[in-house]
């Protein structure tokens, strides 16, 4: 195992830092692409700083250039074939399946029900983003309550190009307005760090190396707010948001999504429409 492959052994990394714990993507090589053991190590990491009563405050963040280049299609460690201890959704398991009913089987856990299941971690959660920040990288930080970006930082959903309507977790009308949520797709164009926070989607925007410095001062400032409190007004405010459509609107594009993939297998080559994390990185830059 050559030195870089040891320092990704463990997809997620898990600090304390005073009162707050520190999150973080560990696969730089492959953009923190995020696999399914990445998706299990990083729900381990929530519930190990929920059960820890000195920690007020969670920051994820991304090893490396990038926050997160999105779902793993296509690295070495992708592991879509492989079973793990369901935890967000009670479904049976994927592997042992065909069509639909392993697609939705598979995602409506690691996917939509995982991201659900963050977004309701009882303690405020803050996405310290650099670099890119697209796709499954989207659902990442928008389950978390607040995003604090580099200026380098950019955000995009390029899953249009497959025929896909958006990623899983479809939080794209309420993260920005509908307007600005159907160019993002439409046109799968990134948006920068200026652009994201004039849309309300990242809270601040900072230079890359006030990034971390930033995040954590934000952080001992929530942090001096009684526990309690931070957790009920969290739920007040996810509350707002279903009451808004956020909920029903996310299943019902979940069931798009899929129609979609079972399109693509129907008509071409595989679900996603034969591309590839190349391909799509290729396409993107002749837009």
């Amino acid at each position: 195992m050559s030195p870089a492959e040891k320092a990704e052994e463990s997809v997620v990394t898990y600090e304390v830092r005073g009162t707050v714990a520190v999150v973080t993507l560990n696969r730089p090589r492959y953009r923190n692409a995020q696999n399914s053991k990445m998706t299990y190590a990083l729900d381990a990491a929530f519930s190990r700083a929920v059960d820890d009563d000195d920690v007020k405050v969670i920051v994820l963040a991304g090893n490396g250039e990038h926050f997160s280049g999105g779902h793993d299609i296509g690295t070495p460690g992708r592991d879509v074939d492989q079973t793990f201890e369901r935890k967000a959704v009670i479904w049976w398991d994927h592997t042992d399946k065909q069509g639909v009913d392993a697609r939705i089987a598979r995602e409506s856990e690691v996917y939509l029900g995982m991201c659900r299941r963050w977004r309701e971690i009882p303690k405020p959660v803050i996405a310290m983003v650099q670099g890119a920040c697209i796709a499954g990288g989207l659902m990442l930080a928008w389950c978390c309550d607040f995003i604090v970006a580099a200026e380098d930082a950019f955000f995009a959903d390029p899953v249009v190009r497959m025929g896909i309507p958006g990623v899983e977790y479809f939080a794209h009308p309420w993260v920005m307005n509908p307007r600005a949520a159907k160019e993002f797709l439409y046109t799968g164009d990134r948006f920068d760090a200026e652009r994201a926070l004039r849309l309300g989607m990242v809270n601040h925007v900072v230079p890359r190396e006030d990034l971390e410095s930033a995040t954590f001062a934000l952080a001992e400032r929530i942090s001096a707010m009684p526990r309690f409190g931070l957790a009920l007004t969290k739920k007040a405010v996810n509350q707002a948001e279903d009451l808004q459509g956020m909920r029903s609107g996310m299943d019902s594009v979940f069931g798009l999504h899929h129609a979609a993939h079972s399109h693509n297998a129907e008509v071409g080559a595989d679900s996603l429409a034969g591309m590839d994390a190349r391909a799509m990185r290729d396409a993107a830059a002749k837009a």
